[in-house]
């Protein structure tokens, strides 16, 4: 069972220790980048741990774009010895369950865009209910997952 713990000063160093398996490097961003993002977003934004007791088995940041009024999923990423597990599936569902809360401020969907060459999300988010929304980004494809209550 996994859960969310918002990255602070006790915990930003385990994200440093979270590696990707070989190749994957091109599809999410180094978590330096991520948690310096994190500090220049941080009045509209909230990384995260993702945790198995007391074990950060992955991270992820949860932005809000006040000007579209939209959520977004950015930088998720599983160390490579807990993909293959659930537990990105897991934690896309505690992620989306975090955003209905609308900490930041309302919406009505979650965006998100994943490398078209990483197979497996593209696939955990269709399962997860994302559509394409035609948008892309370079070597991203953009999804959109309406909120519902």
């Amino acid at each position: 069972m996994l859960k969310l713990r918002k990255i602070d000063e006790n915990n930003f160093m385990d994200v440093f220790e979270l590696e990707l398996d070989s190749g994957q490097e091109k599809y999410v961003s180094n978590p330096t980048r991520s948690l310096a993002q994190a500090y220049v977003y941080r009045n509209q934004c909230q990384p995260f741990g993702i945790y198995a007791g007391s074990i950060m088995v992955g991270y992820v940041l949860v932005i809000y774009d006040y000007e579209t009024k939209e959520y977004n999923i950015w930088h998720m990423m599983i160390d490579k010895k807990y993909q293959r597990h659930g537990c990105g599936s897991e934690a896309l569902d505690l992620i989306i369950n975090y955003i209905k809360t609308m900490p930041f401020g309302e919406s009505t969907e979650i965006i998100l865009t994943c490398n078209r060459e990483n197979y497996d999300g593209l696939n955990l988010f269709k399962k997860k209910g994302f559509k394409e929304t035609g948008k892309s980004y370079e070597e991203e494809v953009e999804f959109v997952l309406p909120i519902i209550w």
